[in-house]
Order: structure tokens, then C-alpha cells, then sequence
């Protein structure tokens, strides 16, 4: 199976702190943990994405003390991400759905 690349354009890029995006990588890890553990419905995936991205939308302020925030090209990592996750676990579950609760 493909390796999943997590914030592979926030890594690149210099304008995101390092440790903010090693913050968001940590959670979006949470997922992959949650979803190795055992079988899950897809209501049980949502909600676990939606804690995940709740808590994304906490560091928001954090990345704005930073100089930095989560715009375009993190979304797109961010998102490109949780796509990469879900292909890997083989989950039919829309992306916009997975990302719902997201503020940026």
C-alpha cells in the first residue's frame, strides 16, 4: 500500500512553522491510529474526523502568533491529507463531508 505523505506542502513550505504543522500532523495521525485499532462504521470515522478537525480549527490562533495561518496551501495539504488517509483505509466517505467541520 502507498505511504500516506502527511502535510507534505506545509513541510515544504516556510511560511508554517515547523512545530505547528508537526501539532496538525499529530492529530491527523490520531485518525490512523483510530482507524488501525478495529473496523469502523462511517458514522464512527465522521465523528472522529470531526474531533480532529475541531481541534485543527483550535490551532488556527496559534499559527496566527506564528506569523502564518491556515490558508490555501494548507487546506489543500490538510485536505489532500485526509484523502490520503481515507484511500488508504479504503473508506467511501466524501471529503467535503470528512472536512465539515472545518472553519478555514
Amino acid at each position: 500500500m502507498k505511504k500516506i505523505e502527511f502535510l507534505k506542502d506545509m513541510y515544504n513550505d516556510s511560511y508554517y512553522p515547523t512545530f505547528l504543522v508537526d501539532k496538525l500532523k499529530r492529530l491527523l495521525q490520531e485518525i490512523v491510529l483510530y482507524l488501525e485499532e478495529a473496523e469502523r462504521t462511517l458514522e464512527e470515522v465522521q465523528t472522529k474526523l470531526d474531533e480532529i478537525i475541531l481541534k485543527t480549527n483550535d490551532l488556527q490562533e496559534e499559527f496566527w502568533d506564528n506569523n502564518s495561518e491556515i490558508e490555501t496551501v494548507a487546506r489543500d495539504s490538510i485536505a489532500t491529507t485526509v484523502e490520503e488517509i481515507l484511500d488508504y483505509f479504503e473508506i467511501e466517505l466524501d471529503l467535503e463531508e470528512a472536512l465539515r467541520e472545518r472553519d478555514w
